[in-house]
């Protein structure tokens, strides 16, 4: 069983229309996919719609977290997209991301990248907005030769000079609400990069607070954080998770580079109530 639990379309910050990343999906031999896009599950009807008859559907979201003072991303499973609660804070977490988005531009302006917020609208569409849309506005305007370069502390990485801070759940209250809607969460990415980094200990309280596995296998997190969140998950009795965080053309299309352990995908779905896999055909 091959499962990535892990992929973005165009609904957030991806380049690909749902339909698409299903059928590359089926392309690259997988037999289950998550649709995990950023605080939204607009995508969704559309991957249902387009699911070839050999995949599996996971129904998935990416929530965005506040550990102390950085990031954190939760991967949200098989939650009941109508619970109010849960739609409220996605909800709110949207409209912020919109006046994040247009600050971070004023200040971009400021420095004397010449984007406009019709720039970063023309891009993103109907998608939740995030930082790599204002990236690739950038790389249009020829500031920067590729969207990469973004996410530097010159730019808008994490503290950067046009950098802007926005609304993001608590990870426990997070974990909370994707449990009431009848949902897993998985940590994602805790050791990709420094900005994103959370330690054992705080993965432990997470646990504790009802975390269902953490993401170890991802294109970002090298082979020595892979080896030591594989012990972590074993002794902690969480889930060893897995995917590729494919972005379409901004991560080249790595959809089904990195999959969940064998059992991690039956062990999720055994734990869910909220909602159930889609099969194809």
């Amino acid at each position: 069983m091959r499962a990535d639990l892990h992929v973005h379309s165009n609904a957030s910050d991806g380049t690909d229309p749902p339909a698409e990343v299903m059928r590359r999906a089926a392309r690259a031999g997988l037999d289950v996919v998550a649709l995990t896009d950023h605080d939204t599950v607009a995508g969704h009807a559309q991957a249902r719609q387009a699911l070839p008859g050999s995949l599996i559907l996971v129904p998935g979201m990416e929530l965005s977290c506040r550990l102390e003072d950085r990031s954190m991303h939760l991967l949200a499973y098989l939650f009941d997209p109508q619970d109010l609660e849960l739609a409220a804070e996605t909800r709110r977490i949207r409209d912020d991301r919109v006046l994040r988005a247009r600050a971070m531009v004023d200040r971009l302006a400021g420095l004397g990248v010449p984007i406009t917020w019709d720039d970063v609208t023309a891009i993103a569409g109907a998608a939740v907005v995030g930082r790599p849309h204002i990236a690739r506005a950038m790389a249009a305007s020829g500031a920067i030769t590729s969207p990469g370069q973004a996410f530097t502390p010159d730019w808008i990485a994490d503290g950067g000079r046009a950098y802007v801070g926005r609304y993001a759940l608590d990870p426990a209250r997070a974990i909370a609400l994707v449990r009431s809607a009848g949902g897993v969460a998985v940590l994602a990415h805790p050791r990709a990069d420094r900005a994103l980094f959370v330690d054992d200990a705080q993965i432990a309280v997470l646990a504790a607070a009802g975390l269902a596995g953490v993401e170890v296998f991802h294109p970002d997190q090298p082979e020595s954080e892979q080896a030591s969140l594989l012990g972590l998950t074993r002794d902690l009795g969480l889930v060893a998770s897995g995917g590729s965080d494919d972005h379409g053309s901004l991560t080249g299309h790595r959809i089904g580079s990195h999959t969940a352990a064998e059992d991690a995908y039956e062990i999720l779905i055994s734990q869910a109530t909220g909602a159930r896999p889609v099969h194809g055909g």
